[in-house]
C-alpha cells in the first residue's frame, strides 16, 4: 500500500493590518484564477478574482473585483467581458457597494448598487438607461460577490450534515431574493495541484434562461482553512460548463494537497 501524506504548500503572505488577524479565511491581496471549459471539449475562458484593502465613504472595507472574458473560437461566435465588483465590511460582510458591468455577447448591463444596511435599501443606478432606482432590502442582504466571502467566513460545512441547507439573503439587480445551497457530501478530487479534500455543495440557482434546472450548479470548496472554490460544473440549456482554479497567491493559510 502506497504511503500517504499530506504535503502543505504554505504561499501565504501574511500582512499586518486591522484586518489580518486570521479572522478571517482571505486576507487582502488574495488572488484566484480560474480556467473554464465548455463541454470538456476545449478552454472557452477564464476568469480572476482579487480582494485587496479599500476605502468607501470614509470607512476600511474590502474591495473584491472579478474579472471573466471568453477566450479563443468562443470569441467569434459569444464574445465576453464581465466584470463585478463588491465593497464590503471586512468583520461582517455587509455590502456597501456593488458593480456590474458586463458584455455577454451583445448584451450590455451597466449597474452600480449602493447598500444602506441600517435602512434596509438598496440604491440601483442603470447608467445604461440613466435612470436611479430605490428598493427596501431584507435583513442582512448580500451582493452575488460579497456571498462568495460570507460562505467563506459563516457556512460552517464541518458542522452540517449530508442534504442540509443553509440559506442566504441576496439582493440582484432590482430583487429580493434568497439563495439556497445544500451541502451534499466531502470528498476527495483530482486536481492540478493533486488530491485536494472538498466539501461538495449545490447551490439552487434560477432554471430557464441559462441553466437547465435549478440544481445545475456543483461547487467544491476546499476543506482547509481557507475555504475557496476550487471546482465547479453546471448544466447548461445547451452543454455545461466546467470551472477549475487553474492559480493562486496570498492566501491567508497553508493551501493542503495531498499526494500518493
Amino acid at each position: 500500500m502506497k504511503n500517504k501524506f499530506y504535503f502543505f504548500i504554505a504561499i501565504s503572505i501574511f500582512y499586518i493590518n486591522i484586518y489580518s488577524q486570521n479572522i478571517n479565511p482571505f486576507q487582502s491581496g488574495e488572488w484566484l484564477k480560474y480556467k473554464i471549459t465548455y463541454s470538456g471539449i476545449f478552454k472557452a475562458g477564464e476568469a480572476t478574482v482579487k480582494l485587496t484593502d479599500g476605502i468607501l465613504n470614509n470607512k476600511m472595507v474590502f474591495h473584491a473585483k472579478i474579472n471573466a472574458r471568453s477566450t479563443g473560437a468562443v470569441n467569434l461566435f459569444f464574445k465576453v467581458k464581465d466584470r463585478y465588483e463588491s465593497f464590503f465590511t471586512p468583520k461582517d460582510i455587509i455590502p456597501l457597494k456593488f458593480i456590474r458591468d458586463i458584455d455577454e455577447g451583445g448584451y450590455t448591463k451597466n449597474l452600480n448598487i449602493l447598500f444602506d444596511d441600517t435602512k434596509s435599501t438598496a440604491t440601483v443606478i442603470d447608467f445604461k438607461k440613466n435612470k436611479r432606482f430605490n428598493f427596501s432590502t431584507n435583513k442582512n442582504i448580500q451582493d452575488m460577490v460579497s456571498v462568495f466571502y460570507y460562505l467563506r467566513s459563516f457556512f460552517k460545512m464541518e458542522d452540517l450534515n449530508e442534504n442540509n441547507e443553509i440559506s442566504v439573503n441576496m439582493f440582484f439587480d432590482s430583487e429580493n431574493y434568497v439563495l439556497k445551497v445544500k451541502y451534499l457530501k466531502s470528498e476527495f478530487i483530482n486536481t492540478t495541484f493533486g488530491k485536494v479534500y472538498c466539501y461538495k455543495i449545490q447551490p439552487y440557482v434560477q432554471s430557464g434562461r441559462v441553466f437547465k434546472k435549478d440544481e445545475s450548479l456543483t461547487m467544491w470548496i476546499t476543506a482547509d482553512k481557507n475555504r475557496i472554490p476550487i471546482k465547479m460544473k453546471a448544466d447548461l440549456l445547451v452543454g455545461s460548463i466546467k470551472i477549475d482554479l487553474e492559480s493562486f497567491s496570498s492566501l491567508t493559510h497553508p493551501f493542503e494537497v495531498q499526494f500518493d
